[in-house]
C-alpha cells in the first residue's frame, strides 16, 4: 500500500483527490438528497442519513449497490472532498459525536466537492506536456482553489464557486485545445451537443470537443476517443465496449461508472475499470 508520506510532491495532489471513505464521516450518504428512481430505491432528504449507513460510517450494501437499486451511488465521486471536510475542516470531529456541527458540515461538503472537482481537472491539465504554455496560470489557479478549501467552515460555505469555475474553465479549455491541436486531421466539435442514442459505432472522435455533450445511451462501440475533451460529457448508459479512451482529456471515474463497457474498452491508466463491466 502506498502512503502519502512516500509520494513525491507532484503526486501528492492526485492522492488527495481520490476518495478515502475510511477517513470520511459518510457525508455523501447524509448531506446529499436523492429521490426514488431508477438510480435510487428510496427517497432521502438532505441532512438525513441513508438507511444503509452503518454506525462506522460505512455503507451496509456497498458490495451490492446496483443489485439493491442504488446504482446512483456507484457513479458518485467526491474527489476527496469527504475526507477533507471530515479530517481538515472539522478536525476529525464527526457529526454524531458533536451534533451541533452537523448542519454546517453537511453544508460545507457539496461546496468542497465542487472545489475538489476543479482541483482534479487542474491537476490533470498540469500533467499534460502539450499544455505547458498555460501551466503557470494553472498552478496559480490550483493555489487559489486549494486556499479556498482550507478556509473554516463558515467561510467555505460562503464560497462563490461559480465565480471560481468561470476562469478555471477557460484555462482548462485552453489546455484541452493545445492538446487537441496536436492531433492530425480535422477534429469534430460536438461541444454541448445532443447525442443521446447517437449511432457512433467505430466513429473517429480522436481530438474531438465533446465538452458537456449528452451521450446518454449513445452507441460508441469501437469509437476512437483518444485526446478527446470529455469534460462534463454525460455518458450514462453509453456503450463503450471496445472504445479507446486511452488518453481522453478530463475523463473521470463517475463518467466511466455511468457507462457500459467491457474488457476491450481501453481507459486511462489513472482510472479503474468499473466492476459492472
Amino acid at each position: 500500500m502506498t502512503h502519502a508520506r512516500d509520494v513525491q510532491p507532484a503526486d501528492r495532489t492526485r492522492l488527495d483527490l481520490i476518495s478515502d471513505c475510511g477517513s470520511c464521516f459518510g457525508l455523501c450518504c447524509v448531506a446529499l438528497p436523492f429521490a426514488r428512481s431508477a438510480d435510487f430505491a428510496a427517497n432521502k432528504d438532505a441532512g438525513t442519513p441513508c438507511r444503509n449507513l452503518q454506525a462506522d460510517f460505512r455503507c451496509g450494501i456497498h458490495s451490492s449497490l446496483r443489485d439493491k437499486g442504488y446504482s446512483g451511488c456507484t457513479v458518485f465521486d467526491c474527489f476527496g472532498a469527504g475526507q477533507k471536510v471530515s479530517q481538515v475542516t472539522f478536525g476529525g470531529t464527526d457529526w454524531r459525536r458533536d451534533p451541533e456541527t452537523a448542519r454546517q458540515m453537511f453544508a460545507a461538503f457539496p461546496v468542497m466537492r465542487q472545489l475538489h472537482e476543479l482541483l482534479r481537472y487542474v491537476d490533470e491539465a498540469l500533467r499534460l506536456p502539450a499544455a505547458k504554455a498555460v501551466h503557470g496560470e494553472l498552478r496559480r489557479a490550483m493555489e487559489t482553489i486549494d486556499a479556498l478549501t482550507l478556509r473554516d467552515a463558515a467561510d467555505l460555505v460562503e464560497t462563490d464557486v461559480a465565480a471560481v469555475r468561470g476562469p478555471v474553465g477557460e484555462l482548462l479549455l485552453r489546455a484541452g485545445e493545445l492538446v487537441r491541436a496536436r492531433v492530425p486531421g480535422k477534429k469534430r466539435n460536438h461541444r454541448g451537443a445532443d447525442l443521446m442514442g447517437a449511432r457512433l459505432k467505430g466513429a473517429d472522435l480522436r481530438g474531438a470537443n465533446l465538452r458537456g455533450a449528452y451521450l446518454i445511451a449513445a452507441d460508441l462501440r469501437g469509437a476512437d476517443l483518444r485526446s478527446a475533451d470529455l469534460i462534463g460529457a454525460d455518458f450514462r448508459d453509453a456503450d463503450l465496449r471496445g472504445a479507446d479512451l486511452t488518453d481522453a482529456l478530463f475523463l473521470t471515474q463517475p463518467q466511466l461508472n455511468a457507462a457500459k463497457g467491457d474488457a476491450t474498452t481501453r481507459i486511462p491508466a489513472t482510472l479503474a475499470r468499473p466492476s459492472h463491466w
